[in-house]
This record gives C-alpha cells, structure tokens and sequence, in this order.
C-alpha cells in the first residue's frame, strides 16, 4: 500500500473511531465515515471493501489500542498480584471505551475473531505462564487464560450495559478476586526459599500436626525435628 493510501486509511480510521466512540456501531456506515472524511465513498470501499470490512479494520484498530496499554504495564516479581492488575487494566479500558470493546469482544458470526485478539489472549497466557512457572497455578494455563477471559469480559460487558450512576467496579473486584483465588496455589512461606526456610517450615508443619497421626514413631519424630534445627541454622 503506497503512502497516500496509507494516510487515507489512516484517516478513515480516525474518522470512523470518534463517529463510533461518540455514536456507537450502529452510526458507522459507509456513507456517514466517508462525508465526515471528506471523501468519496468509492473511496472507501476501495481500501474496505464494505461496511464489514470497515468494523473489522476498527475492531484490530482497538486491539492496537489494547495492546499499546497492556504493553505498558511493568511486571512485578509478584506474578498473581500482575494477574489482578491486568484484570483491571482490562476493565479499564472496556469501560473507557465501551463501543471499540463491545466490537473487539462481540461477533456477529460464530468463530469470527480479528488477528489481534491472539495476542492479546497471548498477553494473558504471558501472565499466566508465569503464574505457572512459580508454581502458582493450579491448572494448565491455558485452561485459565479461558476462564479468564470468559470472566472478564462477562465483567465488563455487564457493566457497560448499566447506567454509569449504577456501575458498581465492587463487582469487577469480587469476580477478579473469586476467579484468581480459585486459579492460584498459596504462596510457599517464602519467596526465595532456600534449605533453612524450607526446613522450617516442615519444622512448623510438624508442629500444626501435632495432633495428627503421623507415620512416624515419637522418636523419629524427635530425631527429624533435631535435624530441620540443625539445617536451619
């Protein structure tokens, strides 16, 4: 595509954003794009083909949107509290423009997704992947990128279709908090556990099963203790 074509694309593209952020999917004709453009409306349908086409290119336009902010979100060394923080940066956006959402994650035909929403599920499976290497996850991160998605777009969907006096983000949070404590493991008590933590923590698991039978006699119990002792100091 030669420069010109180029710069009256993007120039479509701008147009048709504002008329759709202002306006909603509904207002996006091809007619309505290409006065506001101030073009010709064969024009248009050389670079779009049709009204179809024209949503898809504003569909992978929010992606890039989405993408440029997710991007800019620093990892932590804290890969369930990244987990949180994607989520609302996620309902952030949705929230802020809810029309290139609803276009983004809505489809008219079944299977019909655009391009960029891969990477953007590859964003999620970064987050994951990472929950997953520090032992966090419970289940295959791809069955998780999954339920998340599905939740957080049912999030967010549900409260784009409310007023905005009645959007309560306590909703967003619970469903957040609901889903990730049902994905992740606890913690282990340290971050970077080495021998001596290790040994005192199974030293503190002994302690909290006192009570418990345990398959060891009092006095293997009593050597093992002995031992953890030795390797923690």
């Amino acid at each position: 595509m030669d420069d010109a074509k180029t710069r009256t694309r993007r120039q479509i593209l701008e147009v048709a954003a504002e008329i759709l952020e202002r306006e909603g999917a509904g207002a996006v004709s091809t007619r309505s794009v290409a006065a506001a453009a101030g073009i010709r409306a064969a024009s248009l349908y050389q670079l779009f083909d049709d009204k179809d086409g024209l949503l898809a290119a504003l569909a992978i336009h929010g992606f890039d949107l989405y993408l440029a902010e997710k991007n800019a979100l620093a990892s932590t060394d804290d890969p369930v509290a990244d987990m949180r923080r994607g989520w609302d940066a996620h309902v952030d956006f949705g929230l802020r423009h809810p029309a290139f959402y609803l276009l983004m994650y809505g489809t008219d035909r079944p299977g019909r997704r655009p391009p960029a929403a891969e990477q953007a599920s590859g964003l999620l499976r970064g987050f994951l992947d990472r929950a997953a290497a520090a032992g966090r996850l419970r289940i295959p991160s791809a069955l998780a990128a999954q339920l998340t998605l599905a939740a957080v777009t049912g999030v967010v969907q549900t409260l784009i279709g409310l007023p905005a006096e009645q959007r309560d983000l306590a909703l967003s949070t619970r469903m957040r908090d609901t889903l990730v404590d049902s994905l992740v493991t606890d913690p282990p008590p340290v971050a970077d556990a080495g021998l001596a933590s290790r040994a005192l923590a199974l030293d503190a698991a002994l302690t909290t099963s006192a009570g418990a039978a345990l398959p060891l006699r009092p006095a293997e119990t009593a050597l093992l203790r002995d031992w953890l002792h030795r390797l923690a100091r």
